[in-house]
């Protein structure tokens, strides 16, 4: 059975429509919808995590814990469902902030999407950390200094967003 998403528009507002994701091309007003998962610990570092070498985009990278809303979920079901499927961790009581949002809209390739942003304040640890191996192969707690020296080195996604984030809530 395909992974089904619901189609939503600009306002973040489901249209009512639902469509497998694999090869989904999405037209000007309609938007499939993603969530990231800022992590920190009490000392500000974020966990991130390193994309399976397997990965048709972006093998390799560092990132946060995020991925793609499926049908009938809402964007903090979503997170808290990938957080738990890659890195094993519960989260599931916890209250996130939402601290961000974006659009991208690529109407040639028909990859039009949505980005809400959780934030996280938890006491853990990478050895808290359980990883799915078809996602990802290491796991660290990193400062932003680290962070943008990965982005330095061309191999840390959505760094531009996560930062953007982190200064709406003062984290940066």
């Amino acid at each position: 059975m395909p992974e089904m998403i619901d189609i939503y528009d600009k306002n973040h507002q489901p249209t009512g429509e639902t469509a497998p994701r694999k090869g989904l091309f999405l037209k000007e007003g309609q938007y499939m919808l993603y969530a990231l998962a800022i992590i920190q610990d009490p000392q500000g570092r974020i966990l991130i995590t390193q994309r399976a070498h397997t990965k048709h985009w972006g093998a390799g990278w560092w990132e946060v814990s995020g991925g793609g809303v499926l049908a009938g979920e809402t964007s903090l079901q979503a997170i808290t469902r990938e957080v738990a499927e890659e890195v094993g961790l519960d989260v599931s009581d916890q209250e996130p902030e939402l601290v961000y949002s974006y659009e991208n809209v690529d109407l040639e390739r028909g990859d039009n999407y949505l980005v809400d942003i959780y934030r996280y304040q938890l006491d853990v640890t990478a050895d808290d950390v359980t990883l799915q191996e078809e996602e990802a192969v290491d796991a660290r707690m990193a400062t932003w200094e680290q962070i943008t020296e990965l982005k330095a080195q061309g191999i840390f996604l959505h760094y531009d967003r996560i930062r953007l984030a982190l200064e709406a809530c003062g984290q940066l």
